[in-house]
């Protein structure tokens, strides 16, 4: 409904709903941000709770040094004053979205943002500036509620500063990761976000990829030059000698990326008005020097930013007992829906310093608008083991590793204890043949235990090649889940054979839709690796550990001189396979 603001409060891990407000201050010209913003303080004053936004726009209001383009129809300030909020359950997607995307375009072809890049960098040996977040714009059609468009981003990133803001007209659908400020009575906090790395694969690669960016020189200089930026900021309203780095360097996972934070606090009594005088807009959306690297931005950027990079958040009253209360994030991670036109903006972009690499740099773009394409699907992580009344489970100590693995990935907090009380308390309920035991372990950590008779062998797997590749890329081909689009996909396009032979977009053959795939090639048996895109299968994983498997790239092409097929899992064990050709 218009003038509602539903978000995140990450201090208190709770959703608050400010619904049908009392007054509503806005600005649409310069002159009027600090007014209004006044008026937003005396109503916290008068005991109200406020929430809302300032667009990066408004910033030569607290500075007309602060140059950005010129107001273009969008609101540089908007607050609401309410009653208490409502504390909310967390807002989570229907299963079909009640929203419509089309595909997003950038505001820029790929040769403008290299030559953008290209003169950053000769303001930068000409000692202009040091480092400039240069951002850029997706815009795509849209149709239908924007809430829907929120409740998808803000669940696809876990984003602790999620916010929606219904304007009428306007849409914001904020999954902001980053911390612009919290107050707590005196204690001022800033979270700056600076430096990014994608997720990996496996949990392996994933931890790779942390360690990487820890130890990054450049994310870490471009880390620090933001730390020294809000010192120096924070010192405008701090008590002498109270601004402190607690934390440096932190690596933070998000769903798609890791990032980079550090934390700088202080002690203040300053006013709302003199908190944002003092910070906004952040120092990790400008860069350094801010004054002048604001005006760098004003010149190459074509575009206002609007919301984007600006800061959405609310402001509670002290009360009995109770300290007065702030949280702003950074707007990043933010889409703005406008309904009257129809179409989704989206900003992107990153810190542009003397070593950065405009590959690189636009690599960084593509990976930060993954929230864009990715809508979570609901899941469970998965175990089938197999059963037999004389050895018991076959594999055990590594599936536990398998499924702890894939928790420690995707951030389910888990007990193998438990799961292993689960399953000794169903073996001591089976009766004395085979069985298929399949273990399912919620986002919550339940954990949930199946069996089923295991059926004798019916001869060999007849295999068909699936029509068309699976994506190398895909997190779900490297964990066991309920998540089986692909393979379910794959196996509807072949049902008249047996199992699906799957393959990437290089033509590297991958694994099965139900196991493991083993090829003889040159009289020795052989596997594809991991990387090819594929489940690490335990009874693989003992085979490669026995000798009697090795890894290596098998391509559609080597399989007419393959001297034998067989598909692996650790339920039906070594099955012997044809490739049925059609």
């Amino acid at each position: 409904m218009k003038g509602d603001v539903i978000l995140h409060d990450a201090g208190a891990r709770r959703w608050l709903a400010f619904r049908r407000p009392r007054a509503l201050f806005q600005a649409g010209r310069l002159a009027d941000v600090l007014p209004q913003l006044r008026q937003v303080e005396a109503a916290v004053e008068a005991g109200l709770p406020v929430a809302g936004f300032l667009s990066y726009e408004a910033a030569p209001a607290f500075d007309p040094v602060l140059a950005t383009h010129p107001p273009d129809g969008f609101p540089l300030l908007w607050f609401g004053a309410y009653d208490a909020p409502e504390v909310i359950p967390a807002p989570t997607p229907a299963p079909e979205p009640g929203h419509d995307l089309g595909e997003w375009t950038p505001s820029q072809t790929r040769a403008d943002y290299d030559q953008a890049i290209a003169r950053i960098k000769d303001h930068i040996a000409r000692g202009d500036t040091y480092q400039v977040n240069y951002t850029l714009r997706l815009r795509a059609p849209f149709a239908g509620d924007p809430w829907s468009l929120f409740l998808a981003l803000a669940d696809a990133q876990r984003a602790r500063y999620a916010a929606f803001v219904d304007l009428g007209r306007w849409a914001i659908c904020s999954a902001s990761p980053e911390l612009f400020f919290t107050l707590e009575g005196r204690r001022l906090e800033a979270r700056p976000m600076k430096g990014t790395a994608a997720r990996g694969r496996t949990l392996a690669e994933d931890r790779a990829q942390a360690a990487w960016l820890a130890a990054s020189e450049k994310n870490r200089a471009e880390n620090v030059m933001i730390v020294d930026m809000l010192r120096n900021d924070l010192g405008r309203v701090a008590a002498v000698g109270s601004v402190a780095v607690p934390a440096l360097f932190t690596v933070e996972r998000y769903p798609t990326v890791w990032q980079m934070t550090s934390t700088v606090t202080a002690a203040s009594g300053a006013s709302l008005v003199e908190i944002l005088a003092a910070l906004f807009p952040c120092a990790s959306i400008t860069g350094a020097p801010k004054p002048r690297t604001m005006r760098l931005i004003r010149e190459l950027e074509p575009l206002p930013r609007r919301v984007y990079t600006g800061a959405i958040g609310f402001v509670a009253p002290a009360g009995p007992g109770r300290p007065r209360r702030a949280q702003f994030n950074v707007a990043i991670r933010t889409v703005l829906v406008d309904r009257e036109a129809g179409q989704a903006e989206y900003g992107v972009g990153g810190g542009i310093v003397w070593d950065s690499d405009a590959a690189d740099e636009y690599a960084e773009c593509q990976i930060k608008a993954r929230v864009l394409q990715r809508r979570r699907p609901a899941f469970q992580l998965l175990e089938s083991l197999r059963w037999e009344p004389a050895g018991g489970y076959g594999l055990l100590d590594r599936h536990l590793a398998r499924l702890r693995d894939s928790a420690d990935y995707f951030g389910v907090n888990i007990a193998l204890e438990q799961v292993e009380a689960r399953l000794r308390a169903l073996a001591a309920t089976l009766p004395g043949k085979a069985h298929k035991v399949r273990v399912l372990v919620g986002e919550d950590g339940g954990v949930t235990c199946q069996a089923e008779p295991l059926a004798p062998p019916a001869g060999p797997v007849r295999l068909a090649l699936a029509p068309g590749p699976v994506d190398s890329g895909d997190v779900f081909l490297f964990h066991k889940t309920t998540q089986r689009a692909v393979y379910d996909e794959a196996r509807a396009a072949c049902l008249a054979a047996d199992d699906t032979l799957l393959w990437n977009e290089r033509g590297e053959i991958t694994e099965t839709c139900f196991g493991n795939i083993a090829v003889r090639l040159d009289g020795a048996w052989v596997t594809p690796p991991v990387t090819c895109g594929l489940l690490a299968g335990t009874y693989r994983a003992q085979l490669l550990a026995d000798g009697r498997l090795t890894e290596r790239i098998v391509r559609r092409a080597d399989l007419p001189r393959a001297q034998g097929l067989a598909v692996l899992n650790s339920v039906r064990l070594w099955r012997e396979a044809i490739l049925e050709t059609r």
